[in-house]
Formats: C-alpha cells, structure tokens, sequence
C-alpha cells in the first residue's frame, strides 16, 4: 500500500508542464523467483515510474520481466522484455518496447559481494511528435558491488551498502550514450523481503557535431535521483534455497 501511494503521488503532476529540476525521484517495485539448489529456473516482473521532481512531474514508467537461469550459483542468464512510457502533457511522447539478454557473474568474497551484469538490448521506439518507428541496440555493462553492515552474509535483519557504476555504449555512436553512478542503504527483512533508498547520478551524452560550420564538442546532461526500490523475494516450493543471494535491482 506505501508503495502504491507512493506511485501516486509520482503520477499527481502528470497533466502538468514537465520542468526538470535539480533531484528526480524513481520509484521502483520488483517481484523475483530466484532459482534455486535443485530447480535453476527463475524470473521477475517489475513496475518503475519516475518523475523530474521529489514525488511530482510524474513523466515515465516501466513494465518489464524476464525468465531466468542458473548455470551455476556465480552465473545466471536471463531473457527480458518490457515497455517503456515516456510522457509529455498532454499525454505519450515516447513509447518504447524492448528485449535483452544477459549474463550475470556473481562473487562472493567474504564481505564483499562482487557482480558483474553484462546486457545486449534490441529497442523499438514510437513517436508521437514524429509519428515514426525507430530502432536501436544497445550494450551495458555494471559493476555493483554490496556489504553487509551487521552480518557477514546479506541475511535476514542485515543493513546493507549498495555501490554500482554502470556504462551505455550504443554501437552507432556516440559510442559511450550513458552513466549511471548509484549508492544506497538497504535492510533485508527476512528472505523474502528487502528495501533500499539511494541516490543515483545519471549523465547523459550527446554525439560532437558539425553545425554552421563549427564542432559541438560532446555534450553532457546530468541528473542526480532519489530511488526507492522494494523487492519481494518468492521461492521454489519444496526446494533448498541458495545461502545468499544479492538484493540487486533489475533496471
């Protein structure tokens, strides 16, 4: 129910002028089915909006999944799939449907805990402006790194710091499209249940470029965020679940 009103009140200035300002807010809900020792499927479904203020101007939302895979207890594959909703008054600028496939190595070094997520997006956009199609792929790699603060392993009752970087490289260019630098508290609950706050810096890059006769160098557009992430943790009936696993976030 919290997270529910905290939707909404993302959503209250959606009919609005959307004014960026200085702090954003992400607001994210995920649902998983790790696998477990003796069964490797798993999946997740997940629902994301985000908004230019703190709780206000509302102006985009996610709804995605995947079906995923243990090769072993260090390496998972998954295949995703979503839609994605950017809005500008008076209603949908960007509509936006995607599918991935990724790797995810994990590493558990005492208290340290290492992933590393490796991802390829194939992206179809629609657009309202223009109304016209476009299509692009895309290539991300992340590096997130979490300690427990109380415990050794991430546990029920553990605080926890969650620190990543991640990189956006677009093959057509400009090759390095986005980075996301992200650090946040989290308290795993139970095995089920788990909660992070956090900011998030996102920079944006924008291809040089010849206009009028003179070079536009690269440009950037930062944005720091807010995010809210609750995960709820399902498990396989009548099987031993794994002795750790990283309350990490799917976006």
């Amino acid at each position: 129910m919290a997270f529910a009103g905290l939707m909404g009140l993302l959503g209250s200035g959606a009919a609005r002028a959307q004014t960026p300002g200085t702090w954003g807010s992400w607001a994210i809900g995920t649902v998983s089915l790790p696998g477990s020792v003796e069964k490797k499927w798993g999946g997740y479904v997940e629902v994301q909006a985000r908004a230019n203020g703190l709780l206000r101007q509302y102006f985009y939302n996610e709804l995605k999944g995947g079906l995923s895979y243990d090769l072993d207890k260090n390496f998972t594959l998954l295949l995703g799939g979503g839609r994605y909703n950017t809005y500008e008054a008076p209603g949908p600028l960007t509509l936006e449907k995607r599918l991935w496939q990724q790797l995810v190595l994990s590493q558990y070094m005492s208290r340290l805990k290492i992933e590393h997520r490796y991802r390829v997006e194939q992206r179809w956009f629609r657009y309202r402006t223009e109304d016209s199609t476009a299509f692009r792929q895309r290539l991300r790699y992340r590096l997130n790194a979490f300690v427990p603060l109380n415990h050794q392993t991430v546990t029920n009752h553990t605080v926890f710091l969650s620190v990543y970087d991640e990189v956006f490289l677009n093959p057509r260019g400009p090759v390095l499209e986005r980075n996301r630098f992200y650090v946040g508290l989290g308290y795993q609950l139970d095995r089920h249940l788990s909660l992070q706050l956090g900011w998030l810096r996102q920079a944006n890059y924008s291809q040089p470029a010849f206009r009028q006769g003179q070079l536009v160098p690269l440009g950037t557009v930062t944005k720091n965020n807010v995010v809210l992430t609750l995960q709820y943790r399902l498990s396989h009936q009548g099987s031993t679940p794994r002795s750790e696993t990283l309350p990490s976030q799917q976006d």
